[in-house]
């Protein structure tokens, strides 16, 4: 890979480029000699303090010194030091002799000295060693009597190094932590070092830097793109509109549910327009310091107005944007929501930013702070929804361009097996499925490897190791086939694609369905698709006369699907057309319900009222077909898979057909 090409796949700002084109990073090389001075200083340090305190004496004890030595009148001097030890020096015509040659053999550091200290012994206390010492010399005339001479020394560099050594350690863990919090709030090696925290922390890509992903690359999202590309043409051609009195928008906020293209698109812009393009993320503003927000919000801006025209992209606008005085810990919020109003200001305040166009990302738009959704500031709000039928086709085709697949695979029947799939859905479809043709040791990626990594990502992987004892492995297979045999049954319920009582992930059987895609639901659809959820715990209940637990996500489903109807839909008769749904989430935190308890009880009531009935028609449903059921619940237990073809040999074909968004009938 070429240099250029290096430096083109990682952007940096103009300034911090090389002039002279050098890969090196001047940053390392400091690093090392920043380490190496107190290193080297440190190490000269404790040499001092060794040499200090080291001499060429041998250590030795007062009897040996006595007998041997001075009895003999081989001593010289001695010397009381620190009251604590003795040193004694030997005669130098003595040292000739042999008790003494490890004297002149010793090495290493202490060299041999010939006057002296030559010997060292610790003594009790000094009087003692007085006593001692006229003791041994008692007969001695008055020129052999050895007068020790007392003492007192002191190792300076040791007394340095034990005053300096806690200050020093004080001073490196310092350092570290000066480094460490440097390195986190993206100041570590820079100017300024801690005290650069407030400096903007957002990618620059410009001209100079290749981003790779333009338009062709995002499928589907038309309306998205024709609102994103107005705002790349107005930067590239701003006369077009400025010539009719039109001003450039200040803002666009991309909304929509998760891996549903909203940072792909932004990528799009960056890879199309050519002006700067600067990127970062919500949580980037926040740190643990009181302000850095709100600086680095104004340093961005600056940045920006700078290279004016520009665009801005804040990914996960909702770390900063979330409506003030909405979140029940205020105490600790101040800091997010400082940096939020320095947001407000600087996107419209009175001074205005001209040329800077504001792109942010979100999938909680009904969290944001009113202020910042207001126009002039985000003047367009762009709604980037779950792909149809159609699009996921498009998608299926981009995402499908480096497998190596069948060539008769087709993308619509593909695009029909995935409703309810968002963009990185499909994207992991794709890939999952060439793991799965590799694991399977196949030269392409055929049609079952793709329904196989549907299967894993809606169910979760196999586990047919999976301990299960006979009468669990009836129960689950009678469960499912009563929600095979009431959604076979009923008009509005989705059409069955398959059932197996095989596990996957938490799930000890599962049933996969082609639901209707379509924008409203009437009640009698929501009834029926209740009534096909609890067909399985009517099963239980017929064959066997007894519940089990494997009902709970049906149950919960059905619930909230209940509670909706009457709180939200308007769908109960005893409650009317009222809705108690905040769709500005500006409740979302507040203590008291929005009705009465007299109110609560009558949703209860309706709720459970809507349950109970439709948990008593799939019960009729099962009955009348009990026999049909009681074959579909022992071939699932005999094959562990079924597909609709089992189903239309055990009840005929489906009396019901539910027609696609071209008009079509689903295949099987």
């Amino acid at each position: 890979m070429s240099e250029n090409k290096k430096m083109d796949e990682n952007p940096v700002n103009e300034g911090n480029q090389n002039p002279l084109g050098a890969n090196k990073d001047p940053k390392k090389n400091n690093k090392y000699n920043s380490y190496l001075i107190p290193v080297l200083i440190a190490l000269t340090f404790l040499f001092m303090v060794y040499m200090g305190g080291k001499n060429d004496t041998i250590e030795t004890d007062w009897k040996t010194v006595r007998e041997n030595y001075l009895l003999k009148g081989q001593v010289k001097e001695m010397v009381i030091v620190n009251q604590s030890y003795v040193e004694v020096t030997i005669k130098p015509d003595k040292l000739e002799l042999p008790e003494h040659s490890q004297v002149k053999n010793r090495g290493g550091l202490a060299k041999y000295n010939k006057s002296g200290p030559h010997y060292k012994f610790n003594i009790p206390t000094v009087e003692r060693f007085y006593e001692q010492l006229d003791e041994a010399q008692k007969g001695f005339g008055p020129d052999e009597i050895i007068e020790p001479k007392p003492e007192i020394r002191k190792n300076i560099y040791g007394e340095v190094f034990s005053f300096l050594l806690p200050i020093a350690i004080l001073v490196v863990i310092w350092l570290i932590i000066f480094r460490r919090m440097s390195a986190v709030t993206g100041g570590a090696g820079g100017s300024g070092g801690i005290f650069n925290v407030g400096k903007s922390k957002a990618k620059m890509f410009d001209k100079e830097t290749s981003v790779k992903v333009d338009f062709k690359d995002v499928a589907g999202l038309e309306e998205a793109k024709v609102e994103i590309q107005e705002i790349v043409e107005f930067l590239k051609k701003p006369k077009k509109y400025t010539e009719l009195g039109g001003k450039i928008p200040k803002g666009a906020l991309l909304v929509g549910p998760p891996g549903t293209g909203k940072t792909l698109l932004a990528k799009a812009v960056a890879g199309e327009a050519n002006v700067p393009f600067f990127s970062m993320s919500g949580s980037d503003f926040v740190e643990m310091f009181v302000g850095v927000g709100a600086s680095r919000v104004r340093d961005l801006f600056k940045q920006a107005k700078e290279k004016a025209p520009c665009i801005v992209f804040i990914d996960e606008i909702d770390a900063i944007g979330r409506a003030r005085g909405k979140n029940p810990n205020m105490g600790a919020n101040d800091e997010r929501e400082n940096t939020l109003n320095q947001l407000l200001t600087e996107m419209d305040g009175f001074a205005t930013n001209t040329g800077v166009i504001i792109l942010a990302a979100t999938n909680r738009a009904d969290i944001l702070d009113r202020a910042l959704l207001r126009a002039g500031r985000f003047d367009r709000q762009i709604h980037v929804e779950l792909p149809d039928l159609n699009e996921r086709k498009e998608i299926f085709a981009v995402h499908m361009k480096p497998l190596k697949y069948d060539k008769d695979l087709n993308l619509d029947f593909l695009a029909k097996q995935t409703p309810g799939f968002s963009g990185a859905d499909i994207a992991n479809v794709c890939n999952e499925s060439a793991l799965i043709a590799a694991r399977n040791n196949k030269k392409k990626v055929e049609k079952q490897d793709f329904l196989d990594a549907i299967d894993r990502i809606i169910g979760g992987l196999e586990r047919k190791n999976k301990i299960i004892t006979r009468e669990e492995k009836r129960t689950i297979a009678f469960h499912e086939a009563g929600h095979a045999t009431v959604s076979w049954m009923l008009e509005h319920a989705s059409p069955l694609v398959k059932v197996t009582i095989i596990p996957r992930g938490k799930a000890l059987g599962a049933a996969w369905y082609l639901p209707e895609e379509r924008q409203i639901t009437t009640k009698e659809q929501l009834l029926d698709e209740m009534c096909s959820t609890l067909g399985g715990r009517a099963s239980e209940d017929i064959n066997f006369g007894k519940y089990s637990t494997g009902a709970l996500n049906d149950l919960e489903r059905v619930t909230k699907q209940a509670y909706a109807m009457v709180q939200y839909f308007g769908l109960s008769e005893k409650l009317g057309h009222r809705s108690f749904y905040d769709s500005s989430g500006q409740s979302e935190y507040a203590f008291t319900k929005p009705f009465s308890e007299k109110t609560a009880e009558l949703i209860d009531e309706e709720a459970n009222n809507i349950i109970a009935g439709q948990y008593q028609r799939a019960v009729a449903i099962l009955n009348e077909n009990k026999e049909g059921l009681v074959k579909l619940g022992e071939r699932l237990l005999e094959k562990e898979v079924i597909f609709t073809e089992d189903l239309e040999e055990v009840f005929g074909p489906r009396k019901f057909s539910v027609p696609t968004l071209d008009g079509e009938t689903p295949s099987e």
